[in-house]
């Protein structure tokens, strides 16, 4: 009989978990199929995920779902992207209430469709007295951006530019840093996701194609990060 890893115990077990959500494009290709496929297929991924970092006793979920430099890919699936983002927000909205989910979107939505910016408004008053998981979306993000536009809130609000002034103004203020980062795919790089908050996060790469990335895989994570030594600049007896 197989023997189950022993639970990880709860002091091991990240606040803040982020999450990029690399390969569907790929996982689509080798079956053949068009890049929509995959993406309606990394939604249900999403999905498992979001419930196993609940199960996991994650406080804090974020998703990189569309970024800034997304916008550079061929027009139709930019269109169908933004479709499917529409549908799985009236479609799961109520479903993360229910559950107590609070909803909360990051990123510049300047170019979204008003249809999809009133769906996002709706979502986030609908689950904002929520106090279970709080899933942050990042869309339209870019790290980079993140870091310019709290500077300038900072300015205009006549403060000094300080590290602390800067994380008050990001569009994440509020909200801890991740302590874990996982990205699929086989990439090996951060691609101008929250290059402030990822100071001190622990980087996990996978080679799992984001479709594919199911309980197991998350758990493998959970596992790896319960065993890094994290020491934020001290030596390990001062930890």
């Amino acid at each position: 009989m197989t023997q189950l890893p022993p639970k990880i115990p709860a002091e091991k077990i990240p606040v803040h978990v982020a999450v990029i959500m690399d390969g569907n494009g790929r996982w689509a290709k080798q079956r053949m199929q068009p890049r929509a496929f995959g993406h309606r297929a990394g939604v249900k991924s999403a999905r498992k995920i979001l419930r196993a970092a609940h199960k996991a006793g994650v406080r804090y979920l974020t998703v990189f779902a569309f970024s800034q430099e997304n916008w550079k890919r061929p027009e139709l699936e930019v269109t169908l992207l933004m479709k499917l983002f529409i549908n799985t927000l009236m479609r799961e909205a109520q479903a993360l209430h229910k559950n107590g989910v609070r909803l909360r979107f990051i990123g510049d939505h300047g170019d979204f469709s008003p249809e999809l910016r009133e769906q996002m408004d709706q979502s986030v008053k609908l689950t904002r007295h929520n106090t279970g998981l709080q899933l942050q979306v990042a869309v339209g993000y870019g790290g980079q951006w993140d870091v310019v536009q709290a500077a300038k809130r900072a300015i205009a609000a006549g403060q000094e530019i300080t590290a602390e002034t800067i994380e008050s103004h990001l569009d994440t203020a509020g909200v801890p840093a991740p302590d874990l980062l996982i990205r699929t795919g086989g990439e090996m790089r951060i691609s101008n996701f929250l290059l402030w908050q990822l100071a001190y996060t622990e980087l996990y790469f996978c080679d799992t194609l984001w479709p594919e990335f199911g309980d197991a895989e998350f758990a493998a994570a959970l596992r790896w990060y319960s065993e890094r030594d994290r020491r934020f600049g001290r030596v390990a007896e001062q930890v």
